[in-house]
Formats: structure tokens, sequence, C-alpha cells
């Protein structure tokens, strides 16, 4: 065989096999996209993926599919979707709990963050409040860390699973406040707030977005949010720093596809998230619940991956040792 015609076969049989994948993200999505939340229905990272989903698959022009995976503290959903064929069809609604603290507090993780999924785009920014069931007796949050300090162990913290928001926000206030709590590991946030509003634990530290509706209504109390000013959503709970607490952090939300997904269909699932998140309504439903939207030159796949690269590098550490210290 001669060498030019050893070069139009290798050509033709290249055109050949990227035809099929053109053709497919091109006229993607053509069926509904499942999308994966790793934890049970009603906790954070469910609301704000419920929210965005159901604009984006409006803008897409076919239904996205929540799938709740729950258990070990999200890694559990998020290896399956690690391990999904990169398509496009099955995604991940991911979270600084599945994708920072997870790999650092759970063992034997079947994925790496880092390495193994496409970003697509952030979801939302949200503080973290510290609640607690409405008998419990400190009145405002100085008062509240001087009763965990006093009570100790006697007194019950709950966190939605290991590497979950809530654990990961409960051991850094314990950290900042200096106290020693016992923790109670619940499948989920939804779980979790069920017993905390029936009075089986005392407290836990959750994103706004979760907890601002059985704040606003009294099922439960707040005593300091994690940011640096006080929520438009919840006026009347104070910052944990009005109360001398060095407490701050904010808990992000955003949407991975398996590594491999074709850019094509990251651009084109960026585009109808960035436009989701441009909807009036979206918005209000977002900030509503005392979420914050990420801005326009945040949302690119290229800056979200640079986002949380950094965020698993800042926190890492952190949470060794604040885990080390619990224990």
């Amino acid at each position: 065989m001669s060498v030019m015609l050893k070069r139009f076969v290798c050509i033709v049989a290249f055109f050949l096999l990227a035809a099929p994948l053109d053709v497919s993200a091109q006229d993607y999505p053509s069926r509904p996209i499942t999308v994966v939340v790793p934890f049970p229905a009603g906790g954070p990272s469910d609301v704000v993926a419920r929210i965005v989903t159901e604009e984006m698959g409006k803008i897409l022009g076919q239904s996205m599919i929540i799938e709740n995976i729950g258990g070990a503290g999200g890694t559990i959903g998020s290896a399956r979707v690690a391990a999904a064929n990169p398509d496009g069809y099955t995604l991940l609604a991911g979270s600084m709990g599945s994708h920072v603290a997870a790999p650092v507090l759970t063992p034997n993780v079947k994925y790496d963050s880092e390495r193994d999924f496409e970003p697509i785009g952030f979801t939302a920014h949200a503080p973290a409040v510290v609640v607690a069931n409405r008998d419990f007796p400190a009145k405002d949050l100085r008062d509240f860390v001087g009763y965990l300090k006093k009570h100790g162990e006697s007194v019950k913290q709950a966190h939605g699973g290991i590497g979950s928001s809530s654990h990961m926000a409960c051991l850094l206030f314990a950290s900042a406040a200096g106290v020693r709590p016992t923790l109670v590991a619940y499948r989920g946030t939804g779980p979790a707030l069920n017993d905390l509003i029936g009075g089986h634990v005392d407290y836990f530290c959750e994103q706004a977005v979760s907890v601002a509706p059985q704040i606003t209504s009294g099922t439960i109390k707040a005593y300091g949010v994690s940011s640096s000013q006080r929520l438009v959503a919840l006026p009347d709970v104070p910052t944990a720093k009005e109360a001398g607490v060095d407490y701050q952090m904010s808990i992000w939300a955003g949407i991975f596809a398996p590594k491999g997904t074709p850019k094509p269909i990251i651009d084109k699932l960026a585009a109808a998230l960035d436009q989701a998140l441009d909807d009036p309504g979206v918005q209000s439903r977002l900030t509503g619940l005392g979420g914050s939207l990420p801005s326009k030159d945040e949302r690119a796949p290229a800056k979200f991956n640079e986002f949380v690269k950094a965020e698993i590098a800042r926190w890492s550490p952190i949470l060794k040792a604040a885990n080390t210290e619990g224990k």
C-alpha cells in the first residue's frame, strides 16, 4: 500500500470514528437526562438541583430527572456518576460535601474529585446556619457556645453523613467555637432535620437554603449564620462574627459530568445552566431560601474547575485537622 493510500485510509477512518460523536453532540439531548443527587431528597443539594435543573430542562427541551442516591457522605452517588458512560445523560449535582469534604473524611472513596469529572458550572452558594431545636435553652449564639462548653458531650449535634455539607460546617463551627459535642450521623440532611424538629438531637449546622423555611416558621431556632453579613432571607439571624465567633464559610453546589464527556455537550449544558441562573424565577427561589447566585464570570466550566481545585487545596488540611481534633 502506497504512503498516499495509507494516509487516505487513516483520514477516512478518523472521520468515520468521529462522525457519530459529532452527530450525538449536535443532536444532544435526544432523551431525558438523569441528574444524580448524592444525598436523600429534601436536603440542600436536592433543593438547589431541582430548582436549577427544572429550568435547564425547559431550555434544553428535555426532562432532567433527579435521582437521589444517598449514603457515605455523598460518595456512593458521586462514584456512580464517575463510572457512568460519558455521553451527557448522567450528571452529578455535586457540592462542597461530595467534592471537598467526603474524599478527605470518607475511607476508600472510589473516585477522584479532580480527575474523574468534567465541571459544568456553579448552581449556588449558601452560608451555613447554626440551628437548634426550638426548646434549646440558649438565648443567643454567645450563650449557645457557653452552654456547649459547659455541657460538652451531653449535647447531641446532628449531621447529614460523613463528608456532607452539614458535617463539614459543624466540624468547622466546633473548631471555631472550641466545643466538643456528641456527633449523631444521619443519611442526609432531611432525616437530621426531622429529628431536630422532633427534639431527638440538639443542633446542627446546615446551608441556609435547607433550613430557612423551618427557621421562619418557628419549628427550629437559628443562632447565627456563617456569612459576613446578615441574609436577606433571614434578617433577624445575626452573623457568627457579631457574637464573637470566627466562623465564616460559604457552601457551594454545582453540576458535573463524567470525565470524557465531549466538550460540545459540556458547553451546551453550561450554556443552559447559565441561562437558567439568569431566569428571574430561579433567582427569586434561590435567594428567597438564603442562597446567592454565582457571578457571570464564575460560571464558565474552566472557571468552575479552577475554583473546585482551589477549594480542595484550601479545605483539605483544615478538614483533616478538624476531623482529628474531633475524634
